[in-house]
């Protein structure tokens, strides 16, 4: 299917707008040396996948940015295989296992903050699936995981592992079905 063109006052056909594979449905600022993020109202019955990005801000400590789902802080399990830049092969892998988020979803340092991530089901009240590619100063890797219960959200917190978030912008997308 072609790259949909529109032009300025053009009438769009539901067909055009059908080819759009991605709708941003939420955009939300970072501020200045937070703990967390809150992104409220990011998942409805519109979409059943969603990507979520954060990029352009900074993490005052080095490490993982994890991922809440709406109050729930238990049942998150997940692996990071990953490795580093100076080495071809695996370097190791860590886990969450019952905890109290998806931890390796995104990384921070002073000098860049990044999160690209798929969520399959986080409206629906089934399980929630996350896949997302973790990058920081000397790692990178894919982390896999899910939500161990039948619970529908509309609401996520984005938050570092330490210390604070500061900067950027949190986009959510809806992925057409």
């Amino acid at each position: 299917m072609p790259v949909p063109d529109f032009s300025p006052g053009e009438t769009l056909t539901s067909q055009a707008m059908d080819s759009i594979g991605l709708w941003l449905v939420k955009t939300q600022t970072v501020g200045t040396g937070v703990s967390s993020v809150e992104v409220t109202s990011a998942f409805s019955a519109d979409y059943a996948n969603y990507v979520i990005t954060y990029t352009g801000g900074t993490t005052s400590a080095s490490g993982p940015i994890r991922v809440q789902l709406g109050a729930t802080t238990t049942g998150y399990y997940g692996t990071l295989i990953y490795g580093t830049y100076a080495n071809a092969l695996v370097s190791g892998n860590v886990n969450d296992n019952n905890g109290a988020r998806f931890t390796f979803v995104g990384a921070g340092t002073t000098d860049f903050a990044r999160l690209v991530c798929n969520l399959e089901n986080p409206f629906a009240a089934t399980r929630t699936f996350i896949f997302a590619g973790y990058v920081d100063a000397g790692n990178a890797g894919t982390y896999n995981g899910f939500l161990a219960n039948n619970t529908s959200y509309t609401d996520f917190t984005l938050s570092p592992n330490s210390g604070t978030m500061t900067g950027g912008t949190i986009r959510v997308y809806g992925r057409r079905n």
